[in-house]
């Protein structure tokens, strides 16, 4: 089987703040400095970084492992709220909320 490498997401994201984004280093830190950035850590340093306008450019080339996807499904349970808005809230279409639903079993 072919082993599944992820990007260096803390890498990248150092050396993109080192060169283009000095005085947005510090707000980053702390999601920096732990020892392995989660999808939604990146996404997060991303929204620090670029602002929220880049999530809808950008969004046709994000993935979600599973364990992200736990996590956003998890929060719409405990917050009671609707494909809809937890679609809203992550840039997601309702039919992926849809499909992860159908794919998890509470």
């Amino acid at each position: 089987m072919k082993k599944s490498t992820k990007p260096n997401y803390k890498l990248i994201y150092s050396d993109l703040l080192d060169a283009k984004f000095s005085w947005k280093k510090e707000e980053c830190k702390l999601l920096l400095g732990k020892k392995e950035l989660t999808i939604l850590d990146v996404i997060k340093i991303n929204e620090i970084i670029f602002g929220k306008t880049s999530e809808n450019l950008n969004q046709k080339h994000r993935s979600y492992d599973i364990n992200t996807v736990f996590k956003i499904l998890e929060y719409q349970k405990k917050n009671s709220l609707t494909n809809s808005a937890i679609a809203k809230m992550y840039s997601i279409s309702r039919n992926t909320i849809t499909k992860w639903k159908k794919m998890k079993t509470f």
